[in-house]
């Protein structure tokens, strides 16, 4: 297998992702690195909340928005303290090639003085508490309007510590994707395949909404959507370029591709609704912005502009044709497209990373001694075990939760709306 080696000393901080079991790999403070992932931790939980929670509440019916505010608060709540008790211990301790280790349980051990690189672990713990968040939260867009708020609860909780947790390992944690030498820079392996893969399973474990896919409302509110979406575009900044874990050039070049892919694949998700129906909508073109930072997400540290306009074609593309794929051929109930935008982008973008790093593309380059194709071997192998293990653990978790709690609200609760039953309010009061 191939060892990792760094690309180039302009990215080093870059790997102290795929380091981060081992000592500080500095013993020095450095307050710009610190101030930019200061910075970057806000960006990525704003992305959460409000901004995911905005764009999947205009995308449902008025009476279930309330509901899925609900979720995402509740989960970002829940996520963290979890990821404090054990998630980080179990993803950034240990030597384990599968498995991370409880030396770290409620964060014994990381003191104020303790560093990470050039910042504080504590900071490091931090940011990577905010990717914890983020990623149960996508899942949610699978199963809104329909599955109960006790079951979301358990479901992410369990699903952070024996699914998101270990893959974090393999990947960022010095795990056995990491002695490969995988490249995913800001998580399409371990946040968006893995969090695309649970929706799917959720999709078909929880069962299709009422009358799907006839007599389905359009979103209740495109305004809320785009609101939610130009705060995620503005948090991705922080996603992308906070996971070089510096304020360097690595940093500020994943951010302008980070932009770049998002752009280009706006533009072409509205092209295609243009040309297919006559005129290209607001829904349309957003979805299309988070196909393309999907996409990028893995490839973002290592690529230049033109990797990035590459990723931005093929995401808006490929996610857009996943959508009519699921939702029309396959006519599976991912509800807001999770698998098809988050899953499909991540995958793409973790796929063609091992060509479009090359320098012809403007990339930084493989490791020493690695081939196009041996990288993407290594590439493909990563995502086929993340999807498996995802898929697998998933449906037991969720079957688990049928059994003995239920998954889904009753069909009077369905057809009256969640707001009411499952939180006494409503998102929306008329005189």
């Amino acid at each position: 297998m191939f060892l990792f080696s760094p690309f180039r000393a302009a990215v080093l901080a870059a790997f102290s992702f795929i380091m981060m079991s081992s000592p500080a790999l500095a013993d020095t403070l450095d307050t710009g690195d610190t101030s930019w992932i200061l910075t970057a931790t806000a960006l990525v939980l704003f992305m959460t909340l409000p901004g995911l929670a905005l764009f999947y509440a205009g995308l449902v019916q008025a009476k279930n928005v309330v509901s899925v505010l609900m979720h995402h608060f509740a989960i970002a709540c829940l996520m963290s303290v979890l990821w404090v008790v054990a998630g980080y211990s179990l993803a950034f301790t240990g030597d384990g090639a599968w498995f991370g280790s409880l030396d770290k349980l409620f964060l014994i051990g990381i003191g104020i003085d303790d560093l990470s690189g050039t910042i504080p672990e504590s900071l490091f713990a931090a940011f990577q508490m905010t990717f914890a968040i983020i990623t149960p939260a996508l899942v949610i867009g699978a199963y809104v309007e329909r599955m109960k708020f006790s079951a979301v609860l358990l479901f992410s909780a369990i699903w952070l510590l024996i699914v998101y947790a270990p893959v974090t390992h393999w990947v960022w944690g010095g795990g056995i994707m990491a002695a490969w030498g995988v490249m995913d820079f800001a998580g399409g392996i371990v946040v968006h395949a893995t969090a695309g893969t649970a929706a799917l399973v959720c999709a078909v474990m929880v069962g299709k909404r009422r009358n799907f896919p006839q007599a389905i409302t359009p979103p209740h509110s495109p305004i809320l959507t785009m609101i939610g979406a130009s705060m995620l575009w503005v948090g991705w900044f922080g996603f992308n370029g906070g996971s070089a874990l510096g304020a360097g050039g690595s940093a500020g070049m994943a951010l302008l591709v980070t932009h770049i892919s998002a752009a280009t694949a706006s533009l072409v998700w509205m092209i295609i609704e243009w040309v297919r129906f006559g005129r290209p909508s607001l829904v349309g073109i957003v979805t299309g912005m988070v196909a393309g930072l999907a996409t990028v997400t893995p490839a973002s540290g290592f690529i230049g502009v033109p990797g990035g306009l590459i990723l931005g074609l093929v995401g808006g593309l490929g996610c857009y044709l996943a959508v009519d794929l699921i939702r029309v051929r396959f006519k599976l109930d991912d509800s807001l497209d999770v698998f098809a935008v988050h899953g499909v982008g991540g995958i793409l973008g973790s796929l063609l990373v091992a060509y479009l790093a090359l320098p012809a593309f403007g990339g930084l380059g493989l490791a020493d001694g690695v081939t196009a194709a041996a990288q993407f071997v290594v590439q493909f192998k990563s995502v086929i075990i993340t999807v498996a293990w995802t898929a697998v653990l998933s449906y037991v978790i969720l079957k688990a939760i049928d059994v003995t709690t239920g998954l889904r609200v009753d069909d009077q609760v369905e057809i009256e709306g969640m707001d009411l039953s499952e939180h006494g309010e409503r998102g929306y009061h008329t005189n």
